[in-house]
């Protein structure tokens, strides 16, 4: 015991754990967590690990005395924080602006649903059915006046047969994405980011990869609709789901939007509103159910 006493006092002493202290590991921890959530499963997660490694070849330089090494990694560690900005500016963007849409002691949030969704769902249903490719953006609370910038600006107010017209094959608006703000198309063939995860951009095309890549930099939803299958997807926070039913589309619009679902008095007050489900004609009163019905 004597010599271990001895040799705990050359070690450092544990200060207390307090409440402070607490409260700052947990926010290192979030810190942490959130960054690696970033980079997870994406390139930069591997730039990352040679950066880390880089920096401990560099420490134990230092420890154990190799100047030769020392001096040459000291000429790349003092620009290792620039290159880190410039290698992770998107992945630096995507986690600020993930802090920046939660809700924080409930103050933020603030974002709309379109107002004219019924509108969007009869024109995906058309597309759909036609095996029209189509990419549609619905804007939450991040704004999106970069994207829109990149397309034709159209301001136009929000109709099926605007999105039907804009998304006709052969028209110059075509290609590309259609950005909706409440109530108002705000532009078209609007070009988009593509998705870096490498376990989404080999299976999906082209116009799959940008309805992705725009949620993982903002809290928007994408509606894409497969010009080979006519499939309809929804994209939102990096993830997407595919081979979505009509309901299914409006469930994630009043999911993603924080929109709960209208009453039925409410439904009734528009007549153009898309029925959840198909609904049989009724039966003729003499009509027994297992005799056959011809039906017009």
């Amino acid at each position: 015991m004597g010599v271990l006493g001895h040799m705990l006092r050359f070690l450092p002493s544990v200060p207390s754990l307090t409440l402070a202290g607490v409260v700052d590991i947990l926010v290192v921890a979030c810190l942490v967590y959130q960054a690696l959530m970033v980079v997870r499963g994406t390139r930069a997660g591997h730039i990352l690990v040679g950066i880390l490694i880089v920096v401990l070849l560099y420490a134990i330089a230092v420890w154990t005395g190799l100047e030769a090494l020392r001096s040459v990694l000291g000429f790349i560690v003092p620009y290792l924080g620039l290159a880190v900005i410039v290698l992770f500016q998107s992945e630096i963007r995507r986690t600020l602006a993930r802090l920046g849409r939660k809700r924080w002691l409930g103050i933020g949030g603030g974002f709309h649903a379109p107002s004219a969704v019924n509108e969007i769902l009869l024109a995906v249903e058309h597309l759909a059915q036609n095996k029209i490719g189509a990419l549609i953006v619905l804007e939450r609370d991040i704004g999106l006046r970069t994207f829109i910038e990149s397309g034709v600006r159209l301001e136009a107010l929000l109709s099926r047969d605007l999105l039907l017209s804009i998304f006709q094959p052969g028209l110059p608006l075509h290609d590309g994405a259609v950005v909706i703000q409440k109530d108002r198309v705000a532009a078209a063939a609007c070009f988009l980011p593509l998705t870096t995860n490498p376990a989404l951009s080999g299976k999906l095309g082209t116009r799959h990869r940008a309805a992705i890549g725009i949620t993982e930099e903002t809290d928007c939803l994408s509606l894409v609709v497969s010009e080979e299958t006519g499939r309809i997807s929804a994209a939102s926070f990096g993830d997407i789901a595919q081979g979505l039913s009509l309901p299914a589309v409006l469930e994630r619009i009043n999911l993603h939007f924080e929109v709960s679902r209208p009453s039925a008095a409410h439904i009734d007050e528009f007549a153009a509103d898309i029925p959840l489900a198909h609904e049989s004609p009724p039966m003729p009163a003499d009509v027994r159910p297992g005799d056959r019905v011809n039906q017009p």
